[in-house]
């Protein structure tokens, strides 16, 4: 199963296209911009509490039969939190300092 790439950041709605360098993901795909991953939810995803990594970037050539962007392409689906900015800080500050290994 591919990942979705998700096409927008949740917190912001800011886009990332599928090569953006930008984009965060938690194991859930939960999918955000390097700048609300680190300077607001401080590697904290505010869904899942498990950390961030950079999103991998798919191929656009296909290198392997069936394997590119064109092949198996991102999602269009945005995606929007269901949490208030208020709880989301909450929910930060209370795991923020536990490394995601830990959490």
């Amino acid at each position: 199963m591919a990942l979705e790439l998700r096409p927008n950041c949740e917190y912001c709605d800011k886009d990332l296209p599928p090569a953006s360098t930008l984009a965060r993901i938690c194991t859930y795909e939960c999918t955000f911009c390097a700048d609300c991953a680190e300077k607001v939810l401080a590697n904290v995803c505010p869904n899942c509490g498990g950390g961030f990594a950079p999103r991998p970037i798919r191929p656009k050539t296909e290198w392997r039969l069936g394997l590119s962007l064109a092949k198996r392409p991102a999602s269009q689906k945005r995606m929007a939190l269901s949490y208030s900015h208020a709880d989301i800080e909450a929910h930060s500050c209370r795991i923020r300092d536990i490394p995601p290994e830990e959490r």
